[in-house]
């Protein structure tokens, strides 16, 4: 699907605060609300917009404190490929898993309360996980840029 001009700047507007009425969208793109709702509802047919989601102050809900974690499997089979992908979704503390190039087989995205519970999910979760052969952990100091938006 081609996006025109109206598209990219509606979903700039959707993305920086969805919450926005068909209403308030109208006024911004000089468009109607029908028109407005109809290119939502062709943008979410189309699987441009995925989701709509909530963004929670992670300090506020006691997960301020975040890991990145490079990982390595000790094997690159199909099978322990995933085996550990089918066990690491299912870490809530996991917020995401990436399969990477170089050193590293994943980089994961922990958020924990503290350096306490790091270690504890470490030892009593992480490692536990089969055909990991080492892990490497990196701390945030802090977050110099954060965004879910993707520029169009």
């Amino acid at each position: 699907m081609n996006l025109d001009a109206i598209d990219k700047k509606l979903l700039k507007l959707v993305q920086a605060d969805s919450k926005k009425t068909t209403k308030e969208l109208s006024l911004k793109l000089n468009l109607s609300v029908t028109a407005v709702y109809e290119r939502i509802k062709k943008l979410e047919r189309e699987g441009i917009i995925d989701k709509y989601v909530v963004l929670l102050n992670r300090s506020k809900v006691e997960k301020g404190f975040v890991v990145f974690c490079h990982l390595k499997l000790i094997q690159h089979t199909r099978e322990f490929l995933t085996k550990f992908e089918s066990q690491v979704i299912q870490l809530h503390e996991v917020l995401e898993c990436h399969h990477v190039s170089g050193d590293y087989d994943y980089i994961l995205k922990i958020v924990v309360k503290d350096m306490e519970a790091y270690r504890e999910f470490l030892v009593t979760k992480l490692t536990t996980l089969e055909h990991i052969g080492s892990t490497h952990s990196t701390f945030m100091i802090s977050e110099v840029k954060y965004t879910t938006a993707i520029e169009l």
